[in-house]
């Protein structure tokens, strides 16, 4: 015998509906009278009566962050072809709104950050807002300066 549960019925059955008006859930079985609920392979969850579903007046939200920072990345090679390209001028500074004023990219993004894929071969003066470890150690090693912004 089990000590456990010898108080407690484990396994109770299920109400056996529309079985006898006797049973006390015979003839509609709980389900009223006629109507769509009575009917078999209803699901009226979010019907409204035909008034727009609530979740179809609200906006689309998901998965798409609202505030969402805009942050364009460049690789330390693409840097270098556009400096070849004299695209960039690698004797000033390259900054957010140089790279814009250049059209290299677009004016909707509001950071950037420098990746270091690639190899760089000039001299480069840096101001970004992010950088990676790579992109860093490649431009100091070859006597560039990496500067950060600061932010709140």
């Amino acid at each position: 015998m089990n000590t456990l549960n010898n108080t407690v019925k484990v396994k109770v059955s299920k109400k056996r509906l529309g079985r006898g008006i006797g049973s006390g859930k015979g003839k509609t079985s709980g389900r009223g009278i006629k109507g769509q609920k009575s009917r078999s392979g209803v699901a009226i969850k979010s019907f409204e009566g035909g008034q727009m579903p609530l979740y179809r007046r609200l906006p689309k939200r998901g998965f798409n962050p609202i505030n969402k920072l805009k942050v364009a990345k460049i690789n330390l090679d693409q840097l270098q072809k556009f400096v070849d390209s004299k695209r960039i001028d690698n004797e000033a500074q390259i900054n957010l709104d140089s790279l814009k004023k250049n059209n290299i990219i677009h004016k909707s993004y509001l950071k950037f950050k420098v990746l270091g894929n690639g190899n760089l071969t000039s001299k480069i003066d840096i101001l970004a807002d992010f950088s990676s470890i790579s992109a860093k150690e490649k431009i100091e090693k070859l006597g560039g300066i990496l500067k950060l912004k600061n932010h709140k």
